[in-house]
This record gives structure tokens, sequence and C-alpha cells, in this order.
């Protein structure tokens, strides 16, 4: 947007034009004294050696003077030139790290030194109080443009510079999940760059969205390398075993499915990477809890059964076909309190307590399974493999028959 659509009022029009003629043969000597004060000031931009940096500051008060004196003159003359000097300021400032405050104290600086030689000069030229009131009123809200020019520059610059941090960040955890992993030196290079500090352990979580509609993006610390973009959005935590690392991502990923890996070395990431996405797919079936964030860690014997679910099935055909000729409804309860038994130690108590039943029912069904398995229920080479088989049953397509059976019955 120009300066004209901004400021419809323009209150330099209310200068009488030839003030702009009494101004003009001063600017060089005023410039000079304005730049004198802004250096002795703002000691950020004092630099006797940086010549272009000396070059821009003189380019920038010597621009803001003669566009002022024209727009006295001329309300309707360019701004441009000079929006793109403070433009080009705004974005060095972001380049250096500074805030605006130290740019917003050097224009402060410089219109106090022009107030100051106009109030001095004023009586000389006769300029009246009324005329004195217009010019502060218009250097006033010149001000205003060229900060706003600047913060534009600024804003630009930061938003730039945001972007190749983020992408020197994907990069780097594109390079962290590399399977083999990549030399510990090209690590450390990307890292620097990247602004990440190598930590000694991480762990991946891979993610996915509880529902269709827009998510929030978590608000996660500035050292948690994430990538929600790509096909597969995941992180790379850094000490996820450290103080409050695992309250913090609880609630930062409250919107997500989300399942983490073990934690490993970091150039073991790719491994902790592995084992997350094994775990992201039986969370979202209900093998898995995924209320919360889903650990690897505390799931380890049933991701090592899910391995390979297809073998598991085929020695579950073998192993629960006593099963076969009992009527679905009832198919269901023998197949989970066997399961509670085997990992109960057959102890009815505790089984009951498990399945919310009276021990004398865990009594029954279990009479029941002896009379179909026989001794091999008790078999200790086989309560292993029983364990596994019953577990993937019943997250598998006949437990989900027997359900829909157990509901017309």
């Amino acid at each position: 947007m120009s300066i004209e659509e901004r400021s419809p009022l323009k209150p330099w029009v209310g200068v009488p034009g030839e003030i702009s003629e009494l101004f003009r043969p001063h600017l060089d000597g005023l410039a000079e004294e304005m730049i004198e004060e802004i250096l002795a000031g703002v000691p950020e931009y004092a630099r006797p050696q940086d010549e272009e940096y000396a070059r821009l500051v003189r380019l920038a008060v010597e621009g803001a003077l003669r566009q002022f004196v024209d727009l006295i003159m001329d309300p309707d003359s360019s701004w441009e030139p000079v929006a793109a000097v403070y433009r080009e300021i705004g974005w060095a400032e972001a380049r250096e790290g500074r805030s605006l405050d130290v740019l917003q104290t050097s224009l402060r600086l410089g219109a106090r030194v022009a107030w100051r030689r106009l109030a001095a000069e004023s009586e000389r030229y006769n300029i009246s109080r009324r005329t004195l009131a217009s010019i502060a009123e218009g250097i006033f809200a010149f001000l205003d443009e060229i900060a706003r020019a600047a913060t534009e520059g600024y804003t630009k610059a930061r938003e730039q510079e945001a972007g190749e941090l983020e992408h020197r960040r994907r990069r780097l955890l594109d390079l962290l999940l590399a399977e083999p992993a990549a030399a510990p030196q090209a690590v450390a290079d990307l890292a620097r760059l990247a602004q990440w500090r190598v930590p000694r352990t991480v762990a991946a979580v891979v993610l996915h969205e509880r529902s269709g509609e827009t998510f929030s993006h978590p608000s996660l610390p500035p050292d948690v390398l994430a990538d929600l973009n790509r096909r597969e959005p995941c992180l790379l935590v850094p000490d996820p075993d450290g103080p409050g690392r695992a309250r913090m991502l609880e609630g930062a990923l409250r919107d997500w499915v989300a399942a983490m890996g073990p934690t490993v070395r970091v150039e073991d990431a790719a491994k902790s990477m592995r084992w997350a996405r094994e775990a992201l797919p039986l969370a979202r079936r209900g093998v898995l809890p995924s209320e919360g964030l889903v650990r690897c860690a505390d799931h380890m014997p049933t991701l090592v059964v899910f391995k390979d679910e297809e073998l598991v099935r085929a020695v579950a055909e073998l192993r629960l076909a006593p099963l076969r000729g009992v009527r679905p409804r009832h198919r269901e309860r023998l197949v989970r309190t066997l399961l509670s038994c085997l990992q109960n130690g057959f102890n009815a108590t505790e089984v009951a307590a498990r399945l919310h039943v009276h021990p004398q029912t865990v009594r029954y069904r279990l009479h029941q399974l002896e009379e179909l398995f026989g001794e091999q229920l008790y078999d200790p080479e086989t309560r292993l493999e029983m364990e596994m088989v019953l577990t993937v049953w019943l997250n598998g397509p006949d437990a989900a028959r027997d359900a829909e059976a157990d509901a017309r019955d």
C-alpha cells in the first residue's frame, strides 16, 4: 500500500511550499549533524571500519531529508526511493540480529536534531507558530512512514531467515534418520547451521492426525526437530528421558496418535524410528492404547508378536483349532480368559479381577478350556506360543466376527 493510500490527509500539505526552498540549502549540514548525533547516541551504528554500513546510514539520513522537503513542495512526489532505503535498513537490522528498537532510537535522535535546528531558524525566517505546528505534524507522520518501511524489510528478512533455518532443520532430520547412519562430522556440521545442539540420546516419534479436521500445530520446544508436512509426519526428540519431557510431549501431541520409539544414541535414530513405525499402525488399530503417547519401550512383547503377524496367525490356526467348535458368542470369553490365565499364572483371583468377573466364573471357564486343550494347556513349551497367538487372534478378523455374532445373538 502506498503512502498516499495510507495517509489521505497528508499533514505536510498544510506547510507552505516556499518553506522547502528555505530548508534545501541547509540539508547537507543538517545531515552531518544528524549522523553525528545518531552515531554518538547509538553505539551499534558506529562502525568506522565498515564503509558499506556508513554509506547506508548516510543514504538513509540524506534520503529522508530530501524526501521530506520534496513532500512539502509536492505532496504527490514519489515515496518509493526513500522507502526502498529504509526497507533495506530494516532487512540489515534483522540480519544483524537486532530488534527494531535500535532503529527507532536513531529515528527519534534524528528528528530531535531536525526539530532543534528548525526551532533555532524559525525566528530568523519569521516562520509562524501555525506553520511550525504543521511542520511538526508532518515530521511525526513522516517518521511513521519510514518506520513502517523499515518494519516491512525487517519482517521479510526474519521470515526468510526462519524459512532457511526450517529448511536446514528438515535436512538435518532426514540426515539423522538415514540408513546407514551419516558420518558424525556431517551431522555436526549441519547441526551447527541448523542451530541444533547434538544431544547424547534421542527418540523418534511418528504421528497421525486423530481426525480429518484441521489440526493445530503442536507447541514444541525449539530443540525438537519436526516435519509435519511429509507423508509420514515425525519428530526427533533430544534427551527424551529428561525431566518434564514426557509431560511436554503428552500435552503437545494430544491432537495426534503418536508413537515414540525407544531412547537411543544419536547415530541410532533410524532404529528408534523403525520401532515407532511398527507401533503406530497397532495404535491406530486399537491393539495398543492410543489415548496418550505410545511408548514402544512399554509394549515390546506386543510389538515383537506383531512383527510377523501372518506367521503368528498360521500358528494360531493350529494351536487354537479346539476352539473352532465353540459358539462364537462364547469363544471370545474363553480366549480372553485363557490369555489372562497365561499372563497371571492361572491365578483365578487375579484373572477375575482383570476380567471383572467372579473367581468361580474363571474356574468354570478354565475347566472348559482343560476339556478342549487337555494337558497342552499347562505345557511350559507351548505357553509362550499360546500367549502370542491369543494376542494376535484377539486383535484380528476372527475376534471381530465373533463380536458381530455375539451382537446378533
